[in-house]
């Protein structure tokens, strides 16, 4: 369980530097079976719809940190977006791991990892983008999001 609820708060520190694509995979893993959130209050996150309209935020969203006039993450609604998100998505990993825990329990790992992640992958961002560049910077975040959410739900699942 402390493992789960670990894996959960890692899920929120990587939603803290892109708040969609988590939450995205996540919903896919539970719609092809991965995570069996069937049943649950969070079952509806594992159906085609609400996947698609996820990966369709996450995209805009790594598409649009690219852009120059990109928003500050660290700002009180963008803060608190990525901590409910985080929560819901470390929440629907809980739900649906092979030895599954409270949603509860890993909805708050998840919300924590989610403000803590906030605001240290901001300051990891600003470090990239001073010795790679701005786009390089975005994208090295980009890899580090994806490979860590796909190695947390392979982990869980």
């Amino acid at each position: 369980m402390i493992v789960l609820l670990v894996l959960c708060a890692a899920i929120g520190f990587l939603t803290g530097a892109r708040t969609f694509a988590p939450i995205a995979m996540v919903a896919w893993a539970s719609a092809f079976g991965w995570l069996d959130i069937a049943g649950t209050g969070l079952g509806w996150l594992g159906a085609a719809a609400p996947a698609a309209i996820l990966t369709l935020l996450a995209m805009g969203e790594l598409y649009g940190d690219k852009l120059p006039q990109a928003g500050n993450r660290t700002v009180w609604f963008a803060l608190l977006g990525r901590i409910v998100v985080g929560a819901l998505a470390a929440a629907a990993l809980a739900l649906g791991a092979s030895a599954p825990t409270s949603a509860v329990s890993g909805g708050i790992a998840g919300a924590v990892g989610a403000a803590i992640g906030t605001f240290v992958t901001f300051r990891a961002r600003q470090g990239l983008i001073e010795r790679q560049g701005r786009i390089a910077g975005a994208l090295i975040e980009d890899a580090f999001v994806l490979l860590g959410t796909a190695a947390i739900i392979l982990a869980v699942a």
